[in-house]
């Protein structure tokens, strides 16, 4: 399915096309911010794993996140976790902004030049649904990731309704196979978003819930990557064993963070 609009991403972003870029970013992550934190209550578990992994990780190391998809609103409302410096870093902006890129369906974010304007300027990739893991928006997420870039990954593809387990995409597997670099993978599990958005009209964002974070522990997969590569794995094997492990791990988050959900559910 071709893209509906022209290519958002110029090959050298203008200082223009940069500024934009930077203050939707930070007007996007303040409300965020406000929202969870003001209008809502976050709790956040292991957050300063995910804060300086964002602030400290060795210079041209990727970080790839990935989190569970339950509303329309997770992003941006899962950046609120962020601190409001974080967001609003102009010195970082010069030499590639710290937030991270995040795939995004072109059927909905990209339908007309003026939603392409604003939701690349927020850093959302056009991903094309059924031209798999091979398209212009992964090719664009793996240079970044080659650059030592943060990208976010819902990796069930879809907003999970059911919030039942489905297989997650190969496009996970892809840029870990494919990045040159060795990617710190970070999964994180979510619970309270359809709450704050609910996933039925009038899609009102609603104030006084609760929404819990669990940020798990940074992991990597080189070894067995290497493992894969001595045994001369096709590409299409390394995908789905990589999809497979990183599956287990991020799943494994799940009824941890709904127990400590529960906990907060019972206390209020």
């Amino acid at each position: 399915m071709p893209l509906d609009v022209r290519w958002p991403f110029p090959q050298c972003p203008r200082l223009g096309w940069r500024i934009t870029s930077s203050l939707v970013m930070g007007m996007v992550g303040s409300y965020s911010y406000f929202w969870t934190k003001y209008m809502n209550s976050m709790t956040v578990h292991n957050h300063d794993t995910l804060l300086e992994l964002v602030d400290q990780r060795a210079l041209g190391t990727p970080l790839i996140t990935l989190s569970n998809h339950q509303s329309c609103m997770d992003d941006p409302h899962l950046w609120g976790v962020l601190r409001l410096r974080q967001i609003w870093n102009f010195r970082k902006m010069r030499c590639g902004f710290p937030l991270a890129r995040t795939p995004a369906a072109s059927d909905i974010c990209f339908t007309t030049e003026l939603h392409s304007r604003f939701f690349s300027r927020g850093k959302c990739v056009p991903v094309c649904r059924g031209d798999g893991v091979y398209q212009k928006g992964m090719d664009f997420v793996l240079e970044r990731l080659n650059k030592g870039e943060w990208v976010h990954i819902f990796p069930e593809g879809k907003i999970n309704m059911t919030e039942e387990f489905i297989r997650l995409k190969w496009g996970v597997g892809r840029l870990i196979a494919e990045c040159s670099l060795n990617p710190i993978i970070l999964p994180m599990w979510h619970v309270g978003m359809t709450d704050v958005l609910p996933n039925i009209t009038p899609y009102i964002p609603q104030t006084g819930k609760k929404i819990t974070v669990l940020v798990g522990k940074p992991f990597s997969v080189k070894e067995l990557l290497e493992a894969l590569r001595a045994e001369n794995k096709s590409q299409l094997e390394m995908r789905k064993v990589l999809t497979d492990f990183i599956q287990g791990e991020f799943q494994s988050l799940k009824a941890q963070a709904e127990a400590l959900h529960s906990q907060i559910q019972t206390r209020s």
